[in-house]
């Protein structure tokens, strides 16, 4: 970088962690509740300063199901909110994330994945709770989960988190893991004009022609705030349109449909994907957070050896780009999958591309190297 342009450019070196805190406050959250928790107990730290500075507020909860109840509730009365948890956290949120899926309550929560199961391995990454991100509460229910692989990446998808949340009144989930959360990088901010946030949707009717879940063209029902004037039921049980519960066959199946359509019919705006080599590619590597750090690593030294592959990194792993594989599929000959558990994505790449792709895991603690994957590229390649 010149020295000219230092006068310009807004660099500093820090956190995946602290990348989060800081772009949420510019995404407009202004209220966060939440329990420390290794490893994304730095999440907290900071905001537990920050927010209080700028008229937001924090709040430490007694336990990760009372946080989660507590940004809902924040949401409902049009505050932008988050939490922030790690593995056991995250299973203990899990009922009230279905509420929130079934009350179509915008919120974001943030699980820096360590191994697992139970206190597993606290200090340490993993990228094991993929699945339970997209499955964790029961039901048939809509979910998105994003997930970056570098620090700026963080700052930049937990602005969007925010954003899908507000746009399509869901629960977004951020999956880090402890290497993106802990790393410390250089990055580049951006500037105002370079982000883009989106508000939800709010009703232009009067208090008294509200209907909290009307049907409509866009499958989204616009959004009211408790304390504006508003008076409207919130429930977790199957409601009809006023937002009562309702044991009508016929209204509890269109519920439940346009929950999850709301989803699958925007997922060609939600998907988002990154696409390196694979114009040429025999071999692709399919990766996701920071085993895709590794991923890219290998790959290049792969091409430098003459070696015909390509990465594949996702960065929206629900909904899951299951159409892209596909049409990817048609002139790969192998499918690697790197990422730090038994293959959780891997069989959603199988799925996907009707091949049996090769699994490099780790879940001893330890990232995967640029080696490792290098090395199955390198046997498939002969």
């Amino acid at each position: 970088m010149r020295p000219s342009d230092n006068k310009t450019k807004n660099v500093k070196v820090m956190t995946g962690n602290e990348a989060c805190a800081d772009a949420a406050i510019v995404a407009g959250m202004r209220l966060f509740a939440g329990y420390p928790i290794t490893p994304s107990s730095e999440i907290a730290e900071v905001l537990s300063r920050r927010l209080p500075e700028i008229g937001g507020v924090f709040i430490q909860m007694e336990d990760e199901i009372a946080s989660m109840g507590a940004i809902i509730g924040a949401s409902l009365a049009g505050v932008k909110s988050m939490t922030a948890t790690s593995g056991p956290g995250f299973s203990l949120m899990q009922e009230n994330i279905g509420y929130a899926a079934m009350a179509e309550v915008p919120c974001v929560i943030v699980n820096v994945q360590r191994g697992g199961p139970s206190t597993g391995l606290p200090t340490l990454p993993a990228q094991a709770d993929v699945m339970q991100a997209r499955w964790g509460t029961h039901g048939d229910h809509p979910i998105i989960a994003v997930c970056p692989s570098t620090v700026r990446e963080t700052y930049d998808w937990t602005i969007n988190a925010f954003n899908l949340s507000e746009r399509y009144r869901v629960p977004v989930i951020l999956l880090l893991d402890e290497i993106v959360g802990h790393v410390n990088e250089k990055i580049t901010m951006p500037v105002a004009a370079e982000i883009n946030i989106m508000e939800r949707e709010r009703t232009k009717e009067p208090p008294e022609l509200y209907i909290p879940y009307r049907f409509t063209e866009s499958d989204i029902p616009p959004m009211a705030d408790y304390g504006s004037g508003y008076r409207f039921n919130v429930t977790g049980l199957s409601h009809d349109e006023t937002g009562f519960p309702t044991n009508n066959p016929a209204q509890i199946d269109a519920l439940y449909r346009r929950l999850n359509r709301k989803i699958e019919r925007y997922s060609n705006e939600i998907i988002t994907f990154k696409e390196e080599f694979l114009e040429d590619a025999e071999i692709c590597v399919v990766a996701y957070g920071s085993s895709a750090r590794s991923a890219r690593r290998a790959i290049n030294e792969a091409r430098a050896m003459g070696i015909k592959v390509g990465l594949f990194q996702t960065y929206v792993l629900w909904p899951f780009p299951y159409d892209k594989l596909n049409k990817i599929s048609q002139h790969i000959k192998h499918f690697i999958v790197p990422e730090m558990n038994l293959g959780q994505i891997a069989h959603e790449v199988a799925c996907a591309t009707k091949t049996t792709p090769i699994k490099v895991n780790r879940v001893d603690g330890n990232m995967i190297t640029p080696n490792e994957i290098l090395a199955r590229i390198k046997d498939v390649s002969l």
